[in-house]
């Protein structure tokens, strides 16, 4: 395993981040493993070196909270991991239970602690940007949850790079703690991130931990492949992915793949790794052998040449991952806008 820093702070973590909505409640999505199937993959990543695991206080309801923290705490000493978590998505039905409200990220801090067995977490992230309260607001309330030592640093979420450069600059000119990460959608199947918040967040020295890296397992299966359980009951991927131009990504992947004799996963994750100011790639396994691959894929170097093959079916994106995944009729808002 590698570990770079975590932006310019001084934490460091692993190229691969684990992330955790995959474990918790099958209640609540098919495809979510329950916490005796899930601990074995937390263990294995563990023993693999990675050292960063991300969760949010929405997944599951909170139950991915509760199953990473019982994890942790058997498999791994406190000092020896990097917890994230995240807020913003309703907890619950009343007004003030979702949002970035000074209220709720307050509440919200408190009640993940308690999930996840911790006094604090090491990244504290928005979950989505909130139109419906001043970003003052939000940031006062995180820098007050981090000077009371609940969280040691804050991120963000999918966004637009002037909202993210905003914050920025209001932190900066307030003395406030700083973003030093941004968690946005960025695969091969959707580069939109290249063309703003990339950038910025080079040019800011924010760390950069895409979700979805491999499409939310779009990019894993070959064209004409039958659908694992997870694809086949995720409809808001169907709102991001699977038009034909994406397909075509798919097909060029599958070659470079089938050429080396190595996994999909492994090219796509071997190719985001390589990008730069991606810092780690947030992985959400769900059977052993797929953690493994991306592991190894950490220290597979893709050539120009294959890059160039990977990198040019790519048709521009209208923005998507943005807003919130209202789903009707198997397509979200914003999928249903571009067509």
């Amino acid at each position: 395993m590698h570990y770079v820093n975590m932006g310019r702070s001084g934490l460091k973590v692993s190229r691969l981040c684990l992330g955790a909505m995959s474990y918790g409640s099958p209640d609540a999505k098919a495809w979510i493993l329950g916490e005796e199937e899930g601990r074995p993959i937390i263990r294995r990543a563990l023993e693999l070196g990675v050292n960063f695991f991300d969760t949010a206080d929405m997944y599951s309801g909170g139950e991915s909270e509760r199953v990473l923290g019982r994890a942790l705490r058997d498999f791994a000493r406190r000092d020896e991991v990097v917890v994230a978590t995240k807020a913003y998505y309703p907890m619950g039905p009343g007004p003030n239970q979702r949002g970035l409200s000074r209220k709720h990220l307050l509440a919200a801090i408190d009640a993940s602690l308690v999930r996840l067995g911790m006094d604090h977490v090491d990244l504290y992230q928005i979950h989505r940007w909130d139109d419906e309260t001043p970003v003052e607001e939000t940031l006062e309330a995180l820098n007050d949850i981090v000077r009371a030592g609940k969280a040691r640093y804050i991120g963000a979420s999918s966004m637009f790079a002037w909202q993210f450069q905003k914050a920025l600059m209001i932190a900066e000119r307030e003395g406030w703690a700083r973003f030093v990460s941004m968690q946005n959608h960025y695969n091969l199947v959707y580069r939109e991130e290249e063309r703003e918040m990339l950038p910025l967040c080079r040019a800011e020295g924010i760390a950069v931990l895409p979700w979805s890296p491999l499409a939310r397992g779009f990019l894993t299966r070959p064209r004409g492949r039958a659908e694992s359980l997870r694809s086949a009951n995720d409809a808001f991927a169907r709102g991001l992915y699977y038009a034909e131009e994406d397909y075509d990504v798919v097909d060029a992947v599958t070659r470079v793949a089938d050429g080396r004799g190595v996994s999909q996963a492994q090219v796509a994750l071997s190719w985001l790794l390589r990008q730069p100011g991606v810092t780690a790639p947030i992985l959400g396994a769900t059977r052993m052998a797929h953690l493994e691959q991306a592991v190894d894929a950490i220290d597979m170097a893709l050539t120009a040449e294959e890059c160039s093959l990977l990198e040019a079916p790519y048709r521009p994106h209208r923005v998507l991952g943005h807003a919130s995944p209202p789903i009707a009729n198997g397509l979200s808002k914003e999928r249903r806008a571009d067509r």
